[in-house]
């Protein structure tokens, strides 16, 4: 049976979210909040703390198929404060709008799942959970990443997962993630010699090397695309010499690149590449190259099925639209989920995620509960 009383309103409880200010890393009670509206709906919650990340795992049932839902707590900074036209931690609502760090990207979606989930029957047959980190602004090293390594030591099954990201391009429920493009950085760094430079012969010019390096990897074409998937791409972010002076051959030269990759590449494929280019311009130099790679999150892509047919319905049937799917984007904590099952991100419109004034009518927000309820229903109807 549903117990009306128990039924949250998705609005106040994204304004009690938002009013604690969880700017990566910090928590400030965000979880604790969340962990109790959990806790008064039937959830067993376990706080799994990784160094200083708050994370949270909770499920109600026993019984497969298991859906989670993930997001996180956590929230960049605010950047300008003064530029803000309502208190950034503050949740104002001014004509129909919520203002606040957070209020897109993500505790509106958090506050409108727990609300949708309030709003059902307990006895679902299977059973309900939540993954929420306070680590996904941030480093990304110990939030979902640790949680789900830990889950799955455990054993423990979660068969499909929404993560609450702000997908929604322009109308909420336009467009559905199903996969995302992988990430991979790379620190160059070349170290010559410093010297006159006049007298060449005395010295070790580390930038034509550099240079050289970034003109092999930027030479090559990654691919032409992926079924579903864009092109991949590599950019170069940064150069770094640091030299003041007119007429000194610097010691040292560095650049850092990234590469967006679809799932014709792997990462660890691309960062044999980088060093190989490095190991090959750097013959006949007399300083050293060296390249550091870090892949923060490989390619993938949930084919469109039964699960994703699940989420266009519920889309379909909140708002009567057919929601694009995509995979366009950056990383998202999906990429850490996937190990463990199918994995999709469906949320609000982020036009104004990160932004001074981040914003969402409210009107939006329970809306999302609204297509979150349908999508929960119609998942136990599918997979029960």
């Amino acid at each position: 049976m549903t117990d009306a009383s128990l039924s949250l309103d998705p609005v106040a409880l994204a304004q009690a979210l938002i009013r604690r200010p969880s700017v990566t890393p910090a928590d400030e009670g965000a979880m604790d909040i969340l962990q109790r509206q959990l806790e008064t709906l039937g959830f067993a919650c376990r706080r799994m703390k990784f160094g200083e990340i708050e994370n949270l795992y909770a499920r109600r049932g026993t019984a497969r198929p298991n859906l989670c839902f993930a997001g996180h707590t956590d929230v960049v900074p605010v950047g300008d404060g003064e530029a803000w036209t309502a208190g950034p931690f503050e949740a104002e609502i001014r004509d129909g709008v919520l203002y606040g760090r957070g209020a897109v990207d993500m505790k509106s979606a958090i506050a409108a799942f727990v609300a949708a989930v309030s709003r059902l029957p307990r006895d679902l047959p299977g059973s309900l959970s939540f993954l929420i980190t306070g680590d996904e602004e941030g480093v990304a090293e110990d939030g979902t990443v640790r949680v789900v390594q830990a889950l799955a030591a455990e054993g423990e099954v979660i068969d499909h997962c929404i993560v609450g990201e702000p997908t929604s391009a322009n109308l909420l429920g336009d467009m559905v993630k199903i996969g995302r493009r992988g990430s991979i950085n790379a620190w160059i760094a070349v170290d010559g010699k410093q010297g006159h430079v006049a007298y060449p012969h005395r010295a070790a010019n580390p930038i034509p090397v550099l240079v050289d390096i970034l003109s092999r990897l930027q030479s090559r074409m990654l691919d032409e695309g992926y079924t579903g998937f864009q092109p991949s791409n590599l950019e170069v972010t940064t150069v770094d010499v640091g030299n003041t002076a007119t007429n000194v051959i610097p010691a040292s030269a560095k650049a850092r690149i990234n590469i967006r990759f679809n799932p014709a590449h792997k990462g660890r494929d691309l960062a044999a590449w980088i060093e190989q280019e490095c190991r090959e311009a750097a013959e006949g130099f007399s300083g050293r190259v060296e390249a550091l790679c870090k892949i923060s999150g490989e390619a993938f892509l949930t084919e469109p099925g039964a699960f994703t047919d699940v989420i266009v319905g519920a889309v379909g049937d909140a708002t009567g639209r057919t929601p694009e799917l995509s995979t366009t984007g950056g990383t998202s904590d999906a990429r850490f989920i996937r190990s463990l099952c199918p994995v999709v991100e469906f949320g609000l419109v982020g036009s104004t995620m990160h932004q001074v004034d981040e914003r969402v009518p409210v009107q939006e927000v329970e809306d999302l509960a609204n297509i979150y309820q349908a999508l929960i229903g119609r998942y136990f109807a599918a997979f029960a």
